[in-house]
């Protein structure tokens, strides 16, 4: 319970008025964190594998698994204990402030390469272990400052339009810190020579960049959710139903299935590809590493840019509409990159550029519809249980990306890709590896994003269905009173 005054709370009638930019900004701001850390991991991490620390593709495609498996268990137990959780800062913002500082520091010692024996066999199986153990204790932390946050926007505003414009501040923070990330990476390989060393001093900086964002959002969202968490004292009783029920009506739930189908097929086509571009520029196209930030800016920086045309656009013409037009830019863009060529450089920075306008509506509009479906549950329940549906929305798109990575490593691994050996040059790839790489490209994100092009076009939610649903929230509300 909060030891404020009611006095300092703002109106109930203000709660539902616009949010200003710094609310805004300090909202965006809790998701810098958690992209920056996702970004350079998926890029790199995979190479970081198998070409740094000399891990086969099939046991760096297991930890990879592993890691995410146990991520998408942990999210829907930290969703409820956030639902439950009694603050006078609300549900959310006790689980930012103290998981900051320890994501920070399970991140940075997963860049760390220990040496557990000369033996390379017993050196692997060490190594596997480690990041086991990490990925593990990473994973849960990340969970524990992002799950919580993510459930933030629901809670935050009412408004149809704004929440589609708070999501484009998020995910401004998100892009925007996902090119900065890879701007430091640049930077620290052109000026550290020796690899092992140049992720363990990105892994500080991009750790330092994790922790103190998250801060900026728990204080600059705080007065706004402490007034919000005293009006939802005094709407919702605190009962709260069994675990089982909640799962019953979180999958009764069709608009949710819905969004969690889209997001799962959008972000599978986002990561698949994030990861294994390293590879196509490299081994592929025949460009250096230094070649590799560069594509992945094209990527997210035209994202950036379009996120918020995406959101202007959104709200003339809807969230569905918008997804198709961007989706069906990235589909003929992934499709164009099975076909190129080295020496067609121009081409693939022309199809990054492409990509990066569906990319942009991957990040907006499933997050957007994300709200939409909590209050039709409270239409139905007349609870708010934000956690635990952003929980299993995750839980399932974690689930699908951990087998979509460990995929990848085993078509790798089955293609007769060659790991390094550290201290050794990296060996010229066969021609099964070349091609393996290409159908990774292009087949496999492509199929995801159509699928989530079906779904989209039978989410049911629409503006104006939104709109009767917050209606009739309103006049249950009135009755009730």
């Amino acid at each position: 319970m909060s030891n404020s005054s009611p006095e300092a709370y703002p109106a109930k009638s203000q709660l539902s008025e616009k949010l200003n930019l710094k609310t805004k900004l300090a909202y965006g701001a809790g998701d810098l964190g958690p992209a920056v850390t996702a970004n350079i991991t998926a890029f790199f991490l995979l190479v970081f594998f198998t070409n740094v620390a000399g891990i086969s593709p099939g046991l760096a495609g297991m930890i990879l698994l592993i890691g995410k498996i146990w991520d998408a268990i942990n999210d829907p137990i930290v969703g409820v204990l956030s639902d439950r959780t009694v603050s006078r800062w609300g549900r959310r913002l006790p689980w930012l402030f103290w998981g900051a500082i320890p994501f920070g520091i399970f991140y940075v010692l997963q860049w760390v390469i220990p040496q557990f024996s000369t033996n390379p066999t017993a050196q692997q199986w060490g190594l596997f272990w480690y990041y086991v153990i990490i990925s593990i204790f990473l994973n849960a932390m990340y969970t524990v400052v992002n799950l919580p946050y993510t459930a933030l926007t629901a809670e935050i505003t009412q408004d149809y339009n704004e929440r589609t414009s708070l999501t484009s501040f998020r995910f401004a923070f998100s892009i925007g810190g996902s090119i900065l990330s890879v701007v430091i990476a640049q930077i620290v390989f052109a000026s550290v020579p020796d690899p092992r060393q140049q992720y363990f001093v990105l892994a500080i900086a991009i750790g330092i960049l994790a922790v103190l964002p998250l801060y900026w959002c728990v204080w600059g969202v705080r007065d706004r959710v402490m007034a919000l968490e005293a009006h939802r004292r005094d709407r919702y009783s605190e009962e709260s139903l069994p675990y089982l029920q909640q799962l019953k009506i979180v999958f009764s739930n069709r608009p949710f299935l819905f969004v969690i189908g889209i997001y799962l097929f959008s972000w599978m086509g986002v990561q698949v590809t994030a990861a294994i571009i390293p590879y196509f520029v490299v081994n592929v196209m025949g460009l250096s590493d230094a070649s590799v930030p560069t594509v992945i800016i094209a990527v997210q920086g035209t994202a950036l840019l379009m996120l918020f045309v995406w959101s202007y656009i959104s709200e003339r013409v809807g969230k569905k509409a918008v997804y198709f037009m961007g989706m069906s830019v990235w589909i003929i863009a992934q499709t164009g990159l099975f076909f190129l060529q080295p020496g067609q450089l121009t081409f693939m920075y022309v199809l990054a550029v492409m990509a990066g306008f569906g990319v942009a509506t991957a990040y907006l509009i499933p997050w957007s519809m994300m709200p939409d479906v909590i209050e039709l549950d409270e239409l139905r329940t007349g609870q708010r249980r934000e956690g635990i549906f952003y929980g299993f929305m995750v839980l399932l798109q974690k689930f699908g990306l951990a087998f979509g990575l460990f995929l990848l490593g085993v078509i790798l691994e089955w293609s007769g890709f060659q790991e390094s050996v550290p201290g050794q040059p990296i060996p010229i790839q066969p021609e099964s590896a070349l091609q393996a790489i290409r159908f990774a490209i292009a087949p496999i994100p492509t199929l995801c994003l159509i699928l989530g092009l079906v779904l989209a076009y039978f989410y049911p939610i629409t503006r104006e269905v939104h709109a009767q649903i917050l209606l009739q929230l309103k006049e249950r509300d009135r009755g009730n009173s």
